[in-house]
C-alpha cells in the first residue's frame, strides 16, 4: 500500500518527486523525468498507469491511485561518508554492474562510502553520461544501466516492483 497527497499538473515538491522515481521503477517514466515537478511526462506516465489497473486514467494522483501504486522504492541519496545496508548494496550492484577490477569496482562490499567506492560511482556516473558528481542520487539509481532495464536501484535490490 502506498499513500499521498493528491497531486496534479503544476505540483511540485518531494510527493511528485516519489512519484515519478515509483513511474521510474516501474518503467513507465524515464529516470531523466524525476524532477519533481508535475508536468506532461508526468501525467501521461500516470495516466497510463491509470488505464493499466484499470483505473480512470485521468492523470491525478489521488487515493485510489497511491493505493495501487507499488511501495516506493528504497534508494537514499548516498555520498561519501556514508555507511551502512544501503552503501553495501550499492558497493553490490556497482560490482554487478562492471564486474571485479574493472572501473564501477567498488572494492570490498564492506558498507562504507569511502574513496573506491565514489571512484566507482563517478566512473558509473561517466559511462552512463550523467553528471558525475560521486553522489548517488534519482539520476545514478535510475538511469538504465543496460540490458533487461537494469538501474542501479534494481542490480542493489532496492525496487519494491
Amino acid at each position: 500500500m502506498n499513500s499521498g497527497p493528491t497531486i496534479a499538473i503544476g505540483s511540485s515538491g518531494p510527493d511528485v518527486r516519489r512519484l515519478q522515481r515509483i513511474l521510474v521503477m516501474i518503467k513507465l517514466l524515464n529516470s531523466t523525468g524525476i524532477d519533481g515537478i508535475f508536468g506532461p511526462q508526468t501525467r501521461l506516465a500516470l495516466e497510463s498507469f491509470q488505464q493499466g489497473v484499470g483505473l480512470m486514467a485521468d492523470g491525478l494522483a489521488g487515493p485510489e491511485t497511491w493505493n495501487a501504486l507499488p511501495p516506493d522504492p528504497k534508494a537514499p541519496e548516498l555520498s561519501f561518508g556514508a555507511a551502512g545496508k544501503p552503501v553495501q548494496a550499492l558497493q553490490h550492484a556497482l560490482l554487478a554492474y562492471g564486474g571485479s577490477g574493472s572501473p564501477t569496482d567498488p572494492g570490498p562490499l564492506d558498507g562504507d562510502f569511502g574513496p573506491q567506492t565514489e571512484a566507482a560511482v563517478r566512473a558509473y556516473q561517466k559511462q552512463r553520461e550523467i553528471i558525475m558528481d560521486g553522489i548517488v542520487g534519482d539520476q545514478t539509481w535510475w538511469v538504465p544501466a543496460g540490458a533487461a532495464g537494469a538501474t542501479l536501484a534494481s542490480l542493489a535490490e532496492l525496487t519494491t516492483a
